[in-house]
């Protein structure tokens, strides 16, 4: 088996599951899962209604390429959503369907690293654990930024060292960020974009939450975005990945797609010819259905709104909490360990929040995610509301 295997670490429901092992939940409580972000809004009817009427295809192999009508959707849903140049993403050369964001990180980061022993794949910190096990398997090693309160919870690029950067290889941006909500704002990108072209690394922004966001006035900046504001319309070193899991409420149709630079799409394209991941032809009829509308996505919007406004009402009072810039998280300060604020919360209410430590790395002697736990505000309001109080109450306990 392949020796770097042993340098992953269990996923963090993995380390959950065990914490909550050991403890027993009331049994008289409905248990609520404020852990996982998996949407729980329903999924558009009409992309179920076109996912069911073409069951037919079944009986296709899908390429990996994609459906043109499918990059020509995605292009034309970048180009609006971004204000991007006419044309300026071409459905042949700039965007390549994905199952979903986790598959094409892990892939991209295979394909993109040159295997050496001093190789370095940057990422924030608290972090989604995909960079890191991609950063392994590709023979790399993962360099960690802490995402402090006082900045923001964006990283401070501007401490990087000389050493770091040219070692670099590929940077990962999460923007709107798991778990933290904050969003890199333009003068930051343009700033990362300059330095990826000084030292010649990839920049790839996971921006899977881009769609969720509490401000309609002001959606968050993608990295294409920062690119054309700057008139790189080839979109040079940089690449995207977007997904139509958390947008349009469609996890389980492993959808979504990478864009970006031609020059690495390319070959990025034939390692996936390898790879034998095509999404199923019925899934990207459906998928075109859901890039070109967005009244399902507003409406998505106003129901995140309006769970942020209830939760974060009831729970001001008793805990450090604020609304995040975007995403459906809330990234709450503890008043007792992470770890043991999830397992008491569990065991006195029946309700799941993931610790912030399981999120993260020590580096430079802090766990940036010690101290916090990570709220998805998935369920219905309802739910939300009451698991709110159950948190409020727990608090208040202590």
């Amino acid at each position: 088996m392949n020796k770097d295997l042993s340098l992953l670490q269990p996923y963090p429901f993995e380390k959950l599951t065990a914490l909550k092992a050991q403890v027993t939940p009331p049994s008289d409580l409905e248990h609520i899962a404020f852990s996982i972000g998996e949407p729980k809004h329903p999924a558009p009817e009409f992309v179920a209604e076109c996912l069911n009427d073409n069951m037919a295809r079944l009986s296709n192999y899908p390429t990996t390429k994609g459906l043109p009508e499918l990059r020509k959707s995605i292009a034309d849903w970048c180009e609006r959503r971004f204000k991007l140049q006419d044309g300026s993403v071409d459905p042949e050369a700039n965007v390549l369907p994905v199952n979903g964001t986790r598959e094409a990180i892990f892939a991209f980061t295979q394909a993109a690293v040159n295997r050496s022993d001093d190789a370095l794949v940057i990422s924030p910190n608290p972090f989604y654990q995909i960079y890191e096990g991609a950063a392994y398997l590709a023979g790399a090693k993962p360099f960690y930024l802490n995402c402090l309160a006082e900045n923001g919870f964006i990283p401070d690029f501007d401490a990087v060292s000389e050493d770091a950067w040219q070692r670099c290889q590929l940077l990962f941006l999460c923007s709107p960020s798991n778990p933290t909500g904050a969003v890199t704002d333009l003068e930051t990108l343009q700033k990362l974009i300059k330095l990826s072209d000084k030292y010649d690394f990839i920049v790839a922004s996971d921006e899977c939450y881009s769609e969720i966001y509490l401000d309609e006035a002001q959606p968050p900046v993608g990295l294409l975005q920062a690119c054309a504001d700057m008139g790189r319309h080839d979109y040079k070193n940089c690449v995207v990945m977007h997904s139509l899991s958390k947008r349009s409420n469609l996890p389980g149709l492993r959808s979504g797609f990478i864009a970006g630079d031609a020059a690495l799409l390319g070959p990025f394209l034939q390692y996936r010819t390898y790879h034998g991941c095509s999404m199923p032809v019925q899934h990207q009829l459906a998928s075109i259905a859901a890039w070109n509308d967005e009244d399902h996505v507003l409406e998505n919007r106003d129901q995140y709104r309006r769970k942020f406004d209830a939760v974060v009402e009831i729970l001001s009072p008793v805990m450090d909490v604020q609304k995040p810039d975007a995403s459906f998280y809330l990234w709450a300060k503890t008043p007792i360990d992470d770890d043991k604020f999830a397992q008491g919360l569990f065991e006195q209410q029946n309700l799941t929040v993931l610790p912030g430590r399981y999120l993260s790395r020590e580096t430079d002697g802090v766990l940036p995610g010690a101290g916090y736990v990570r709220m998805a505000l998935v369920a219905t309001l309802e739910e939300c509301i009451e698991g709110a109080h159950r948190i409020r109450k727990y608090v208040e306990s202590l």
